[in-house]
């Protein structure tokens, strides 16, 4: 029988995601949060919600005990766990069928078989499942890892063996750098998962990673739901994901999911899985393919098999859960048309993807657009507009997921919706996501892991949008912004309308530290657009709130403008801009910044300093290391020099721009 009423044991995206289908399906729903997420999107998305602790997950979704006893005071009778948190926790899942609740995934055994890297390697090898050469045993003396890595050959990958979504993964490329990585790893992997043990494997150089959704249930019924290409990464966290995976032949598909199938058996899996594989190309133009891992839960990527398949991947983890049999079986399902996943991210890919907090001053998503087409294009998020994004959780601030009838539609698609996409407030990688579409690479479908550097010299530190069209956009808002105040007096007209003469009006503006003077010229219901020598002819017409459509010169296109006090954003069909009035008072002062600090890039937890007082380092020297949004950042010294003082503390919290450490130049 189908249960009345769920707990969700997650918060964001997932949270929201679950919620509705539950909605649609007639199951009430449980929220829980934190501190941090007391107004979040995804407690409105609930019938009800219980506190359950701090801002920190460690202090809140990572304590089961409190989100069983918040399932049984409000009568839940099964727990949904999303992904990341309790999701892959085997004691988590036990605690909750101790509790007479119903945990929402597969059983107990199964998360255990596969939650540790390195005994489900061991059980797949017994299966038969190739495996990439390695060392997955249960020694962790540093000494003999670093022989292990010396016999595997380098490159090699560290890797947290109850590790997930990156976290506690190195690339390790020499041998001098194995202990440094091992180190950073099993810091990482204690503070994410509670668990240092890690495993070693040949790093595949060109690696595809392509993974199979299966979905197995209580009747001894398993079956795979096609493959998902998540090649795509940046610091082994998936960017783009899309299924089905481009030039997969259907023997290779075929093999590759009875090869999932029979993983998922071994282990007697009930409800929704990913198992996932390393392939390389081969001299024939074929796959090679290697077992890598097996993820416990619902997958981020999920949406995209959803769309090929007309499925609902979590009205089946419910129905699964509660008892019923799968309600398709392998010959029943077929793959229509091509969807591409879009991870949308609090981040500011030209500074290493280092993580940005803020407020969302302005969200708009392909829905908000005028006259965008919305039957193909989803938005999974669990943020709104003017919600805040802290420090204590994943950068994700939503998932943008199209849908094609080919990967050539689908592609349009993802460009148009990306583009239609609109962020302020915060870095984000909405411009860098649009680039990596377009690359050479990516619309060739050209892929493995080392695509986004591969494509480097045209994905980062891209130029933005022209600075005349930008100036344009900031003339196109003021004067929307003055008609509005209009009246009937002709002597309040603001049209520029003169008596004898041109109306001349001057707009300063500056992009990237660099003053443009611009000038609107005004005469006989024309206006122009001048910067120095160059002149624009220049004709606005208001297209809807913020949004205009603008002849500049020869050039037609459409603006859409954001002014958040003295910064406008300004987004085109062709990109997008950031510029701010220019300050002539701001600029006059000498406005030095007392050299000699090291600032902390962004807000986060101080884990290490590799340097104390007195050291002398040089440019580069790595002499910190943060942990935000659960990922470890190492900051390096920008100059050489000797420590003068450490201002912080390991454990310390830092805010964006706190200084560090103080350093003196060298004698």
């Amino acid at each position: 029988m189908m249960f009345k009423k769920i707990l969700i044991a997650n918060r964001g995206e997932i949270a929201c995601r679950v919620a509705a289908t539950a909605r649609k399906m007639g199951v009430r729903t449980v929220a829980v949060y934190s501190d941090a997420d007391a107004n979040a999107k995804h407690v409105l998305a609930c019938d009800e919600a219980v506190h359950i602790g701090g801002s920190s997950p460690r202090e809140s979704y990572l304590l089961g005990a409190r989100v069983i006893a918040a399932a049984r005071a409000t009568g839940a009778q099964a727990v949904h766990p999303g992904y990341g948190f309790l999701s892959e926790n085997a004691e988590f899942a036990q605690a909750c069928a101790d509790a007479g609740l119903v945990f929402i995934g597969p059983p107990t055994s199964a998360i255990k078989a596969m939650g540790l890297k390195a005994e489900s390697k061991q059980l797949m090898e017994k299966a038969g499942v190739p495996l990439v050469p390695g060392y997955h045993g249960a020694g962790q003396d540093p000494q003999m890892l670093k022989r292990e890595a010396d016999r595997i050959g380098y490159p090699v990958l560290i890797k947290a063996s109850a590790g997930g979504g990156g976290k506690g993964m190195r690339i390790v490329t020499k041998a001098g750098e194995f202990d440094a990585a091992l180190a950073s790893c099993q810091r990482e992997a204690r503070s994410s998962f509670g668990d240092d043990a890690v495993l070693i494997e040949r790093y595949v150089t060109t690696p595809r990673h392509i993974e199979i959704q299966v979905f197995g249930d209580s009747h001894g019924n398993c079956i795979h739901l096609f493959e998902r290409d998540c090649s795509v990464q940046r610091r082994h966290q998936k960017v783009l994901e899309e299924a089905p995976a481009p030039g997969m032949s259907e023997a290779r598909r075929a093999e590759m999911g009875a090869a999932a199938v029979a993983a998922a058996k071994a282990v007697g899996y009930v409800g929704a899985g990913t198992v996932e594989f390393i392939a390389e190309p081969t001299a024939d133009g074929d796959l090679k393919f290697f077992f890598m891992e097996m993820n416990t839960r619902l997958q981020v990527e999920h949406p995209v098999t959803e769309a090929i398949t007309g499925l609902d991947l979590v009205e089946w983890q419910l129905r699964v859960a509660a008892g019923e049999p799968l309600p398709l079986q392998q010959h029943e399902l077929r793959i229509h048309g091509h969807a591409i996943e879009a991870r949308i991210c609090a981040e500011n890919p030209d500074s290493n993807f280092l993580p940005a907090t803020g407020r969302l001053e302005v969200y708009r998503t392909p829905s908000d657009a005028v006259g965008f087409e919305r039957g193909n294009t989803r938005v999974d998020a669990g943020v709104r507009e003017g919600d805040a994004i802290s420090p204590f959780y994943d950068s994700m601030i939503a998932k943008l997921i199209v849908w094609g009838a080919d990967r050539a539609q689908a592609l349009a698609r993802l460009d148009a919706a990306l583009a239609a996409t609109h962020i302020v407030g915060l870095h984000t990688n909405v411009a860098f996501l649009r680039r990596v579409a377009a690359s050479d690479s990516f619309a060739h479908a050209d892929l493995d892991t080392a695509l986004i550097e591969r494509e480097r010299a045209v994905l980062f530190n891209a130029a933005p949008l022209p600075i005349e069209l930008a100036a344009a956009g900031v003339v196109a808002h003021a004067l929307a912004a003055e008609q509005a105040l209009e009246t009937t007096d002709p002597w309040s007209r603001r049209d520029g309308w003169r008596l004898h003469g041109n109306a001349t009006r001057r707009f300063d503006i500056e992009s990237q530290g660099t003053h443009h003077p611009f000038t609107l010229e005004r005469s006989a219901g024309a206006q122009a657009l001048v910067n120095g020598t160059q002149r624009w002819p220049l004709a606005i017409a208001r297209r809807a709130a913020n949004t205009y459509d603008l002849t500049l010169g020869e050039q037609r296109t459409t603006l859409t403008v954001y002014a958040i006090g003295e910064r406008f954003s300004v987004f085109s069909p062709d990109g997008s801009a950031v510029v701010d009035e220019f300050d002539p008072v701001a600029h006059s002062a000498d406005g030095a910044v007392e050299a000699g600090g090291l600032a902390a890039p962004m807000p986060g937890k101080v884990i290490a300093f590799l340097a104390k007082a007195g050291d002398t380092v040089t440019q580069g020297q790595p002499l910190a290391v943060m942990e935000a949004m659960k990922m470890e950042h190492t900051i390096a010294a920008p100059r050489d020099g000797t420590i003068a003082e450490l201002l912080y503390a390991v454990g310390d919290q830092v805010s964006e721009g706190g200084e560090l450490l103080r350093m003196a130049p060298l004698a």
